[in-house]
């Protein structure tokens, strides 16, 4: 298994997307956290926006970062879940080149100790589209915490035993 990690941390360039029709930097404390937790843990912060939950403006920035040669990592949070106005998967899902199944399904699986059978009701996801890991998380804080400090992190550290996320993310030009 060692072929799958390396023996020193890897900064990656990150970027985060919060979708929003309410939310501004000032309001916006799940996009906030994940670009101050990526930062601690000795990342980069790539770029930050906040945009309407519409699957055309996803689908634009997502697709600007996707192929960037300097974004190696997309982070969202927010629409993911079951209103009318929650349109990440259906965005995000055609841009993957491969879907990370168990992203979902490792996130609900934590989250069902929190919020019980409500947890069906996230449409987490995750996947890799020109070689950027993304993640899809919902829009509040503490479902963003859970996703970054037990999924997300340990994923994109290098180090991370057996396997982790980095050898799979493309390098960065310089």
């Amino acid at each position: 298994m060692g072929h799958c990690t390396q023996s020193q941390f890897t900064a990656l360039n990150i970027a985060v997307l919060t979708l929003s029709d309410t939310r501004d930097f000032t309001s916006d404390t799940s996009g906030a956290f994940l670009a101050t937790a990526l930062l601690e843990a000795g990342h980069t912060l790539a770029d930050r926006q906040i945009i309407k939950d519409d699957k055309y403006q996803i689908r634009s920035v997502l697709s600007q970062w996707i192929a960037s040669d300097d974004v190696q990592v997309i982070i969202t949070t927010g629409g993911t879940g079951f209103t009318d106005r929650d349109n990440t998967p259906e965005a995000v899902k055609p841009l993957f080149d491969r879907e990370i199944e168990g992203f979902g399904e490792l996130f609900r699986h934590i989250t069902y100790t929190e919020l019980g059978t409500s947890t069906v009701q996230s449409r987490a996801l995750g996947g890799f589209a020109n070689k950027t890991a993304i993640f899809c998380l919902p829009g509040s804080t503490g479902a963003c915490k859970t996703g970054w400090n037990k999924l997300i992190k340990e994923q994109l550290d290098a180090t991370h035993r057996p396997c982790n996320f980095v050898m799979h993310v493309k390098k960065i030009t310089e």
